[in-house]
């Protein structure tokens, strides 16, 4: 039974070691049409469960100082864990400098008592796949005590007092949540959110469903939907084609102020005459990096001293 996994060397987060907390078999309150797992029934509690110290025990033997997150995931939903507290109160006794990290599906928020076990990790990934319930329900497929509206109100909720590094994670499903409907009222609840940065993503994985992921340039189209305010990232590069494209100065400058790009980001979009004029403008100050979580954008420098006046 593999508990511990890794170490693997995440762009968004560094250096992961992992933990899952259900080996043996899925145990979630969702059945998305994309996870990698097979379909399975939703269920709202684990009923195979392992001991905190057989983690632990597991833990010491492969942490080590070049670590830089400790993540909490699972075959299924790490918040089931029912001794999930105690487990990170476990866990800090040893992690030094090292951080802890969940990905989560957002939807135990609602339990009172999960949600202040969150505040207790150093960072939390909330997943927030669609507003709409018909789409939140042929998405995400969730367990039938849970209603959308209040996972949605829980994550606002847990944004205003959580002190750590928060990130939010979209999953677009070609023509199913990808609508410039659906995508408005995501940024509608994302404006009322606080958090690191907003993480967008599609399948990258073989599905448990019949269903499609959509391109990178589509993930780059969606993302100029979203308000410019916004910390958005395009996380899904796994199968992404490079576009080229050229662009003037002035181009490379209103499309920087729209959306903030990586490295990686330009690679893919940008002709090499782009990403000279890059470098010029970058050389003469016009553009500046920008560091959010564990990645660097770039953005005009305009653009942080106008939020900075803010």
């Amino acid at each position: 039974m593999n508990i511990i996994f890794g170490p693997i060397n995440s762009r968004r987060f560094g250096s992961s070691l992992g933990i899952d907390l259900s080996p043996a078999l899925k145990q979630c309150n969702f059945d998305c049409l994309y996870c990698e797992l097979a379909p399975s029934a939703t269920v709202d509690k684990q009923s195979d469960t392992i001991d905190i110290q057989t983690i632990i025990n597991e833990l010491k033997e492969h942490l080590n100082e070049n670590i830089d997150v400790i993540t909490l995931t699972a075959n299924g939903e790490p918040t089931l864990y029912p001794y999930l507290e105690d487990l990170i109160l476990e866990i800090d006794k040893i992690k030094d400098k090292t951080e802890t990290l969940i990905l989560t599906n957002s939807a135990s928020l609602v339990d009172k008592k999960v949600f202040n076990v969150l505040l207790k990790l150093d960072q939390v990934k909330l997943s927030l796949d669609a507003i709409s319930p018909n789409i939140f329900k042929k998405i995400d497929r969730p367990h039938r005590s849970i209603v959308v509206e209040d996972v949605v109100q829980k994550v606002k909720d847990f944004s205003k007092v959580y002190k750590g590094k928060l990130f939010i994670e979209i999953l677009f499903v070609h023509e199913l949540n990808d609508t410039k409907e659906e995508i408005k009222k995501l940024n509608a609840v994302l404006l009322d959110i606080n958090t690191s940065r907003i993480d967008l993503g599609t399948i990258d994985r073989p599905p448990a469903y019949p269903v499609m992921g959509i391109s990178y340039k589509e993930l780059h189209e969606a993302s100029l939907l979203f308000d410019k305010s916004l910390p958005i990232h395009i996380a899904s590069r796994t199968h992404a084609e490079a576009n080229n494209s050229a662009y003037t100065k002035e181009e490379i400058l209103n499309t920087l102020d729209k959306r903030p790009l990586t490295l990686d980001d330009i690679n893919l979009l940008f002709d090499e005459e782009s990403k000279k004029l890059l470098s010029e403008l970058i050389k003469d100050g016009e553009i500046a990096k920008k560091p959010l979580g564990n990645l660097e954008f770039f953005v005009p420098k305009s653009n942080l001293e106008r939020k900075r006046k803010k």
